[in-house]
């Protein structure tokens, strides 16, 4: 669709939506300026540029797919990260794991990563405006064998983990400080057991001192801020998860600092967007990682589905999506690992501005005088009204591809870049 055509369609869905008393132009304002942050890990599968094979078992983590063409180099992950980057609407973040420090040919373990490591993405992120995010990587790795990082009843093992994490912060400090954008460091630990253990307690309390020691250490919040994610359960600690979600928010709230939420870390019956409204009557901010779970697997590519969309709805009608930080977290092998990356955040910021575009007016005056007919009924009006032409008016705002145009940059690029890599 050229210009002209997405500009007449804008014209028509601004007025329907006029009618409602929802301002198109005030929702895609807002809209861009929510930043999104993406996944490195899904360029190559996880797999980071250590000096060293790591094992993908225990501790570990397996990204399923053989698609061709995954990065292999620190160049081939920013070139594709370009290109998705430029498919992409919006303000611009990238999530960085520690185990994509720019290493050398010289093998640097866990607890001896510096900032200086990771210059040459303060470099490559300054060049095109975009922000960075940090996580310590507390698995594939040989101390992690066991199951029990943070947690593990070893202490040298818990000490090394321990100067991971500290490391990892400071890193996250430098690189809020060098883009001038607070850098959200996430931590997420694998601990855990297969079967159900006798001593629940002593793993967390290890937990909670091992964390007590690490968030001593202060630092600005204009340079960075931490964060804590659980899990229900994953490969290897299907019985019990050290780091829970009821530990975390525990930990979180009586420390003053983020839980982070990932969509597929609870039970598939579980609401994500319910627990909004409940966490922040209590915590400043809240860090949410876009996932898709199915089944067991908590991964997939982030779609426009129904769980995703609720996400948006219940932030944008509690009237927090400044205090609220969007990123994305899966890693998909079995296709185009570009491809992957937009359509997970285009189909993120499109949940956000259906949830803007809702006639929240008219929604909370039915509500409020009972008349629930009315507030259902409206709901369902507004499934079938033209988001899709103030989407792609956004995109052209922001000078990236509008519709399905993009699949064929895509295209192109696999043809021409990916697919002749080893």
């Amino acid at each position: 669709m050229n210009a002209e055509k997405i500009k007449d369609a804008y014209t028509f869905a601004r007025q329907q939506y006029a009618d409602l008393s929802v301002d198109t132009d005030k929702a895609i304002q807002t809209l861009g300026n929510v930043s999104l942050s993406l996944p490195c890990w899904q360029g190559d599968d996880v797999g980071g540029f250590e000096m060293s094979d790591s094992p993908s078992g225990a501790g570990g983590i397996q990204a399923t797919g053989s698609y061709p063409g995954k990065a292999r180099t620190l160049e081939e992950l920013r070139m594709d990260l370009d290109k998705a980057f430029s498919l992409i609407p919006g303000q611009k973040r990238l999530n960085l794991h520690a185990m994509y420090g720019d290493f050398g040919e010289k093998p640097v373990d866990r607890n001896e990563i510096e900032p200086e490591h990771y210059q040459g993405w303060i470099d490559w992120a300054k060049k095109r405006d975009i922000k960075l995010d940090f996580n310590a990587t507390c698995f594939s790795h040989p101390r992690a064998e066991s199951g029990f990082t943070l947690s593990s009843k070893d202490k040298k093992i818990r000490e090394f983990w321990i100067e991971h994490v500290k490391r990892c912060r400071a890193i996250s400090a430098r690189l809020g400080q060098s883009l001038e954008s607070t850098c959200i460091h996430n931590l997420w630990i694998p601990d855990g057991t297969k079967d159900s253990p006798v001593d629940r307690w002593a793993h967390r309390a290890l937990l909670k001192e091992a964390l007590d020691e690490i968030y001593a250490e202060k630092y600005s919040s204009s340079e960075m801020k931490d964060a804590v994610e659980s899990k229900l359960f994953g490969i290897g600690s299907e019985s019990f998860v050290v780091g829970s979600h009821e530990f975390y928010m525990g930990y979180a709230l009586s420390k003053g600092i983020m839980l982070c939420l990932d969509l597929g870390h609870y039970h598939p019956t579980e609401s994500i967007g319910d627990k909004i409204s409940a966490i922040l009557q209590f915590s400043e901010e809240l860090l949410l990682h876009v996932s898709r779970g199915v089944r067991w697997d908590s991964d997939h590519v982030v779609s426009l589905n129904d769980e995703v969309r609720s996400l948006s709805e219940e932030i944008v009608r509690s009237n927090v999506l400044e205090r609220v930080h969007f990123a994305l977290d899966f890693f998909d092998a079995s296709m185009n690992r570009v491809g992957a990356w937009v359509i997970g955040a285009r189909a993120t910021l499109k949940s956000v501005l259906i949830a803007l575009l809702e006639s929240r007016e008219k929604l909370q005056e039915f509500e409020d005088s009972g008349n629930t007919f009315a507030r259902l009924a409206l709901l369902e009006e507004l499934k079938t009204m033209p988001f899709g032409a103030v989407w792609d008016y956004f995109c052209l705002k922001m000078d990236v591809p509008s519709g399905e145009s993009w699949i064929e940059e895509i295209e192109r690029y696999d043809a021409e870049v990916t697919r002749k890599r080893g």
